[in-house]
Order: structure tokens, then sequence, then C-alpha cells
């Protein structure tokens, strides 16, 4: 029996036209700016030899065997050892140019040595309708398995996992964001919750042997039921994270190196080559070949001529019909003489475009001269 759409929380209800409405002025040129590479280590206590990675890159997505519109394909990654228990996470997304989430697959994996814990959630868009389905694996076992749908036309301004890192990097870009702003997302579990993004300034932070300005956010998820997580997030001006830290975590994700930043968004001149000059009478070789082609040409067109000696007559009436009228568009006057001819054109008036043009032949209203 097929479930009826999720009922959304207040929370969630309050933020949604202020969510759809900001994304909306997000454009395909802020978001073209984002496709790029990064990649953190973690480091802190008891962490061990762990890094996070995400990329966004160009992409289609449509049905199986049909061709697919165009989107943006995020994928994200991040392996580590927290106390001795290995820890895996990867998340793919395909995102729409409007920051909606097409499919997202998100999957953890905590390797215990007793119960290994995996866990799914999946994300698709069909139809009007978002499907979202969760399940919950320990060893061979699958423990849980939940499926829940929402209407689209209810809900507005979602923010997938994987359109939030794009949003991130939109943010860090402009350098600036409103005092309140909240999206409607879905928590580890799949149900419905708000994420909220908070600029706390502009700070100086190392970034590997160097240092650089960073503008630092909070990114805080509130669950409808269970307890908040918050994020600090540095990120570089041309939109890099330097520095991803969960509050309360004792490990932090760092940025080792300072990649180089781009000054500006303008996109560089294309070198100009100028037209040089061909003096081409002047070659004996290149005017050899000019000649050549010329007769060959000529040639041709006479045969043409020759075989088809209905040309004669039909360039004839047409001349004497352009010398009778002499309307003030000939090309619109040939157009409307030819078309009949045309086996694709639809039947009408020969003379219709020039109907309206005064001619010697004819007097006021179409009528012959008195």
């Amino acid at each position: 029996m097929e479930e009826p759409p999720c009922v959304c929380p207040p929370a969630v209800l309050a933020c949604m036209e202020g969510a759809a409405r900001f994304l909306s002025l997000i454009g395909p040129e802020e978001l073209e700016r984002c496709l790029f590479v990064e990649r953190l280590v973690a480091a802190g206590a008891g962490a061990a030899g762990g890094e996070f990675w995400v990329t966004v890159q160009r992409a289609a997505y449509g049905p199986t065997g049909q061709p697919g519109h165009s989107c943006l394909l995020v994928r994200a990654g991040s392996h580590s050892v927290v106390d001795g228990v290995p820890c895996a996470t990867s998340l793919q997304a395909y995102v729409s140019l409007q920051l909606e989430t097409l499919e997202q697959e998100l999957h953890e994996c905590v390797e215990l040595r007793a119960h290994p814990i995996e866990r799914r959630l999946h994300v698709v868009t069909r139809g009007e309708e978002l499907l979202v389905s969760k399940t919950l694996c320990e060893g061979q076992m699958e423990m849980l398995c939940e499926r829940s749908r929402h209407s689209l036309a209810t809900l507005r301004g979602l923010l997938a996992e994987g359109a939030g890192l794009l949003l991130l990097r939109v943010l860090a870009r402009r350098g600036t964001m409103p005092p309140r702003l909240a999206f409607p997302t879905l928590d580890a579990e799949g149900h419905l919750c708000t994420v909220s993004y908070r600029a706390l300034g502009i700070q100086q932070q190392p970034v590997g042997p160097e240092e650089a300005e960073v503008l630092v956010m909070e990114r805080a998820v509130r669950p409808s039921a269970g307890i908040p997580a918050a994020w600090h997030l540095s990120c570089l001006r041309d939109g890099r994270l330097a520095r991803w830290v969960q509050v309360g975590c004792p490990v932090v994700l760092l940025l080792q190196r300072m990649p180089v930043l781009t000054e500006t968004d303008e996109d560089e001149p294309q070198p100009v080559f100028p037209k040089q000059p061909l003096a081409w009478e002047a070659d004996a070789q290149l005017y050899s070949c000019f000649l050549d082609r010329k007769e060959e040409l000529q040639a041709s067109h006479a045969a043409f001529v020759r075989r088809h000696p209905e040309l004669g007559a039909l360039l004839a009436d047409f001349l004497q019909a352009l010398l009778l009228r002499q309307p003030p568009d000939p090309v619109a006057f040939a157009a409307a003489f030819f078309a009949p001819f045309a086996h694709r054109w639809p039947p009408g008036t020969r003379f219709a475009a020039a109907a309206a043009a005064p001619s010697p032949a004819r007097g006021p209203r179409g009528m012959p001269p008195s």
C-alpha cells in the first residue's frame, strides 16, 4: 500500500518561501565557478590518516536510454580512523542548475569489530514527488528499511547534502549572506528538518606554512526530534574549504597547502589573430588555380543551363512580371513569385507580398486605372 505524502514540520514550512527565493537568485554563472576539486586531511586527537574530498563537474541526468538534462554532479567522500574505529562516508548527487536535487545517494559505514554498521539514504525526484528510502544494516543483516515520499508542490527550497556543498562555495565566493538563512533539508534519518547558515566573520587562519584570510560560517542542522548538530567552516575567497570542524568532535579537517587564488572572476580575453592580406593575383600558382577553377565552374554552369531549357522561360516570366509591377521590395516580390514552385510551401496568392505596393498598372484599391 502506497504511503501518503509526509507532513512538513512547522519549522520547515516557516523557511520555505525565503529559501526558494534565495536559491532562485543564484545564477548558472556562479555555479560555473564552483567546478573544482578540493581535499582536506584529518587532524586532531584520535584521528589517523583521514581525509575529506569534494569534486563538482558538469553532467547529464535523465532516464536510462534517453538524453539527459544538463546538471552538476557532486561527489564527496571521507575516511578516517577515530579511536581505532574505521569510518567512511560517500556521497553522489545530481543537482540541477537551480540547486534542485535530482538524485542523491549517501552511504555511511562504521567498521565496528563485532557489529559493523552500514547506512544508506537514497533520494530521487520522480515526477511531482521526492522519494526517500533509508536502509540500515548491521553485519550481514538488514535491520531497518524505511520509505517516505514528499510532494514537491508543497516542498520548496529543499537543500539536500550535495546541493549544500555547492551553496557553501557560492556563499564563500560572495563573501556575504543574509543574517538569517535557513533551508528545508533531510537529516541523517531521512526526515525533514532545517539547516541554517550564519556568518561568523573574517579571520586569519594558517593554511599549511602560510596564513590566509578566510570567511568563517556556521552550518547548523536542527532535526525535528533529536540533538542539533553544528559545523564551523572556514572558506577561502575562491570557495575552497580551509577548515572543517564539527562542534564537539575532536577531529578537524584542514587544507594542507595554499592553492593559487584568482584575483578576478572575469574571463581572460581570447587572443586576436588579425587577418593577413592575401595577394593571390601576384602569386603565379594561386592565380593559375583561380583560372582553372573559374573555367571549371563556367563549363559546369553552361552544361546545367543546356540540360534545363525551361530556365530561360522561367527567368523571362519573372523579369517581365517584375518590370510590370515594379514593387518597392524586389526580394519579397521574388519570394512570392517563386513560392508556388516550392513543394513544401503552402498555397497562396502569387503576388500577395506586393499586393499593397503601388503599381503603374493599377489604380486605387487594386482597380485598373480609369
